[in-house]
Formats: C-alpha cells, sequence, structure tokens
C-alpha cells in the first residue's frame, strides 16, 4: 500500500472489494457501472496517495463481445484473453467448494494508474475449476456462487498470504459478502462465539449497494449455500440471521456492516425505504458517485475550460472522430452540423432507450431530415433475453432511419469514451427511481456535453434546467403506473427537446457554449472519483477506524 502519509492523521488501510474493474479496454474485466465505477475509484486513490489495496477476479474470457447479425440480433462472443501484462505474486490460496479445495493464483495489476489490484484465478492452466472464474456473471447459479466464494473468502486470505495490515473491508455491492464469513470464521477460531465474532466484524466493514432494482439485489436458497461451501463453518441459524431465508446478499452486507451507503443523495432515501425497516441495520446515508478526470474528460476540452479558450470547436473535433468511427464501421453518414443525441449504457427496460420513438407522428419529421440525430450503444447480459429484445428495437429505428439513427455494437470503454466526448446531448430518461446513481452523464458533463435528463440518481444534485442542462418535467402525482409515467415523460421529453433544445443548438450558439461551460464547471469537482474517494475515508473509512480504536483503548 502507499507510505503516503498527511502530516498527523493515521488514514485507514482499506481493502476494497468489487467483482469487476474497469480499467482500460484492453482489460476487459468489467460489465458496466459498477466495474468502471471500481476501475475509477482505485485511480482515484492512487492519485490521491491513498493507502487503499484492491481485490477482484481475474477473469480469463471477460465479459461477452456482443454484436449484431444480419437480422438484427444480438450474439455473444467469448475469447481467452491475453493478460501476461499481469504480474505473477507466486501467491496461491485454497478455498473449499463443492467439498473440493480449489487453488486460485494470485495476480497483480498496478499498470492502469491505480493502486494495487489483486485478482483471484482459477483459470491458470492445469486447472481443474476453470469455470469458476472464466466467464463475469457466465453461467448459472452455481457459477456465480462459486466466483463469490472465491472473491470474498479467497480474498481475504490472500491479503493474510500477502501480508496485508487491513483496518476497513469495503464490500462494494453484495457480491463480496462472503469476505464477512470469512472474517467471522477467523475470530470463532480463535474462540470467540459467534454472536461476539459477528459483533466485532461488523466494527471493521463498510458496504455499499449500487442498485434497488431486484436483479441487482441476489438471493439464494440456503441448501444451495451449503452445498457449495458459502457457509464456511457457520450453521443455518447464523446464515439465517445475517441474510434472512431466503439468503439475501444485500442484507447480509447491511448486517454485516458498521456503515453503509446508497450512492446519491436520492439513492440513499431508496435504500432507507428498501432495507432501513429491518432488524440489525446499520447507519445507511450516500455518497454519490464520481467519474475520473483522467480517463474520461478530453485534456483539451479540460485546458480550454479553464484558460476560457475555444471550447466548440474542440468538441466539434471531438464530433468529427466520432462520426468518423461510425463512418468507419460502415454505420452511416452523419452530419456534423446536425444536433447529435447520444444514448449508451447496460440495456435495460427501465432505462427506456427506445422512450424517444414511441410517438412517430412527433419525432418522424426531425430523423426523417436528419435534423436531429441519435447515437446508441448499449450491452445486455447475455442470458437477458428482454434486453436483446430492446437492442433489436433499437436496430431496427436504425434501419427504418439510415441516415439519422445509429447502433454501435459491443460497447466498452473505448466507444463509451468516443461518445461522452462527441455527441451534443446526452440523453438519459430512466423509470423513476430505479437509477440509483447513473455515471455516464457526468462523463458528458465533464466535456461540455449537455444533460437532458430525467431527475434521478446524480442527476438532481447537478443538472439546473436550463443552467447547464435540462430536466424533464416531474409529475406531481404519485403512484402512476409505468404505462402512465412512460407517457407522461415521453411528452415531457418531446417538449423540452423540441422546443428548447432544438431551437438553442440551431440558433443560439453563443448561449450553448455558455452551458456547456457551466456543464463543465459544475461536474469538474463535485462529480469527479477524486471527490468520491476523498468523501469515502472521510465519512466511513476514518469513523469506522476511530471506533475501532476506541474500542480497543476501552479494553485495554
Amino acid at each position: 500500500m502507499s507510505e503516503y502519509r498527511p502530516t498527523g492523521i493515521e488514514l485507514p488501510h482499506v481493502a476494497y472489494f468489487c467483482m469487476e474493474y474497469g480499467l482500460d479496454a484492453t482489460l476487459p474485466i468489467y460489465s458496466g457501472g459498477l466495474g468502471i465505477l471500481a476501475g475509477d475509484f482505485i485511480k482515484a486513490a492512487r492519485e490521491l496517495g491513498r493507502p487503499l489495496v484492491a481485490i477482484g477476479i481475474l477473469w480469463r474470457q471477460g465479459y461477452t463481445q456482443q454484436h449484431i447479425d444480419e437480422n438484427g440480433q444480438a450474439y455473444d462472443i467469448y475469447d481467452d484473453y491475453d493478460f501476461s501484462d499481469l504480474k505473477d505474486t507466486g501467491v496461491t490460496v485454497r478455498v473449499r467448494i463443492q467439498e473440493q479445495d480449489v487453488t486460485c493464483k494470485v495476480w497483480l495489476c498496478d499498470t492502469y494508474g491505480n493502486v494495487p489490484l489483486y485478482l483471484l484465478d482459477a483459470g491458470y492452466p492445469g486447472s481443474p475449476h476453470a469455470w469458476m472464474t472464466q466467464r463475469l456473471y457466465g453461467g448459472g447459479r452455481t457459477e456465480r456462487i462459486a466466483a463469490e466464494i472465491i472473491l470474498g473468502i479467497g480474498g481475504v486470505r490472500a491479503l493474510r498470504a500477502l501480508g496485508f495490515n487491513v483496518d476497513v473491508f469495503h464490500f462494494n455491492e453484495g457480491h463480496a459478502v462472503f469476505a464477512g464469513m470469512e472474517l467471522i470464521r477467523e475470530k470463532m477460531d480463535r474462540g470467540l462465539s459467534f454472536e461476539r465474532a459477528w459483533h466485532d466484524t461488523r466494527e471493521e466493514i463498510v458496504f455499499t449497494t449500487h442498485t434497488p432494482v431486484a436483479a441487482g439485489n441476489e438471493v439464494h436458497d440456503h441448501d444451495i449455500l451449503f452445498q457449495m461451501g458459502a457457509y464456511n463453518g457457520l450453521n443455518y441459524d447464523q446464515m439465517r440471521f445475517l441474510g434472512g431465508d431466503p439468503f439475501s446478499m444485500t442484507v447480509a452486507g447491511l448486517r454485516l456492516s458498521y456503515m453503509a451507503n446508497g450512492v446519491s443523495k436520492l439513492h440513499g432515501r431508496t435504500v432507507h425505504r428498501m432495507w432501513g425497516h429491518l432488524e440489525a441495520i446499520p447507519l445507511i446515508f450516500s455518497i454519490t458517485n464520481g467519474v475520473h478526470p483522467g480517463t474520461w474528460q478530453d485534456p483539451r476540452i479540460k485546458e480550454a475550460f479553464e484558460k476560457r479558450g475555444d471550447l466548440f470547436s474542440i468538441h466539434m473535433d471531438n464530433k468529427r472522430r466520432l462520426i468518423e468511427h461510425i463512418r468507419d464501421k460502415g454505420l452511416g453518414n452523419l452530419r456534423e452540423d446536425a444536433l447529435l443525441i447520444g444514448f449508451a449504457r447496460r440495456a435495460a427496460s427501465y432505462k427506456r432507450g427506445d422512450l424517444i420513438f414511441r410517438n412517430p407522428d412527433v419525432i418522424d419529421p426531425y430523423l426523417a431530415t436528419g435534423k436531429i440525430q441519435i447515437v446508441f450503444s448499449a450491452k445486455a447480459h447475455p442470458a437477458d433475453t428482454m434486453g436483446k429484445e430492446i437492442i433489436a428495437r433499437l436496430v431496427s429505428f436504425q434501419k427504418r432511419y439510415p441516415n439519422s439513427v445509429v447502433f454501435i455494437d459491443n460497447y466498452n470503454m473505448d466507444i463509451a469514451k468516443l461518445l461522452v466526448r462527441g455527441c451534443d446531448i446526452w440523453l438519459n430518461n430512466p423509470r423513476r427511481p430505479q437509477e440509483a446513481s447513473g455515471t455516464s452523464g457526468m462523463k458528458a458533463a465533464m466535456n461540455g456535453v449537455l444533460n437532458l435528463s430525467i431527475e434521478d440518481g446524480w442527476v438532481g444534485e447537478g443538472v439546473q434546467d436550463g443552467i447547464n442542462g435540462w430536466l424533464l418535467d416531474f409529475h406531481p402525482g404519485e403512484n402512476l403506473s409505468p404505462v402512465e409515467q412512460d407517457e407522461w415523460d415521453m411528452n415531457s421529453l418531446y417538449q423540452v427537446l423540441l422546443q428548447e433544445v432544438v431551437p438553442m443548438y440551431y440558433n443560439n450558439r453563443k448561449h450553448w457554449v455558455e452551458m456547456m461551460m457551466l456543464s463543465i464547471d459544475m461536474s469538474r469537482w463535485q462529480f469527479s472519483s477524486h471527490r468520491m474517494c476523498r468523501e469515502y475515508y472521510d465519512l466511513m473509512y476514518t469513523p469506522v477506524t476511530n471506533n475501532k480504536r476506541q474500542a480497543v483503548a476501552q479494553t485495554v
């Protein structure tokens, strides 16, 4: 870990656990927002000199490469990747899965400006357990639990074998909660009761939950957890106390933690509504996500902002690069002088990627003439048929409007950089309140790309309507059905886009550039990974460590 210490301050040593990390497109061990967030976080920790070490998994085939066939359907390809840039630590750890000893190699990744990231690997040549760490979120429940045992139990054992002295364990999502069982088992092996071991373990864990969507809050039957070895020496009553029956990874993450957080102010309130009524739940608050400026912001945009230079010409250069990429892929010929809207994220129904198309009578004239252009990119989970249906619909709109709608397949970090720098508008219209935070709009804002968004997730904390972006009207009523909410939001989208955004883009460039400047000003610190990292240390890691030190002092 870094030896940096501000004068007079002893910073906590933190171990950060996450299932995926998005550091660079050449290291494809990420699927989407969670991994990108984790990658940005550990880059910021490195630049701030924070004593943090990260734990993850080496996914030999990464996440899916997803392409479009001649019928407009998404299909998946998996490659075996070259991880020769990683360093072999020479350390191995063993975990017990399905009554077998599974040996995992531990690799070090520290080549992308990040703090040390140790990746556990059961898929090295000659291993009979390669299926456990082959594909990120691949396979079924058995593969998922096996990987989570490796991440959690194996991760703690790797830290011990590597000689790290950890003050705080940060579980970034519920995938890591089996690390809590390992910490409890260690204490029980020293003679503590389960209750005492659980209490002491809570004193060293913090937990972040990233989504209110049901699919993101994993639940498992106890039978399969026991068969897989996730109990790790605990019994049914103890596991049920931690996670309920069926076993909720999110509830367990909360009950294992001294403090927990949502990832925007709105999401923090949502987490309270979802889980705050349960027993043995810790303090829950919010730390809003942020993104790594060095990764996502064009340095020329940064310089132009700071020196009050020609922001628009740099933006237009980025727009041309995006359009050239689209042309080179044979996806169409977009115009530089026409408004370009971007929409790129995980393919999920609640994100409503097709909302803008739902009234053809309104939107068709703008798309047919090319006055409005839209570029989409997305990936669906390989087993998510609904997500793939969303992609198919978006591709169908590309066929209907070949000169103004584009879908770029195999969404990844490189494509994301082109989009968040090269579009004019960043569209975000999820169904409320299912967007915990969202970060793509933060990246766009840092590049002067103006957000047009539902006031959900991070947006309500930064976007001011008509000043540094646009907000859709919020319906004053409650308990709208999904159909009613879609209708309201579609009409609001058309109203704002066609009556405010389009006229300003074509008729008032001076005001548009002023809004670009204000967008960058709003986002460059408030929604940076550096602000986020500082808040985790100030608001979570340090209080947990101080509490532990006080408890130790009282027993001496």
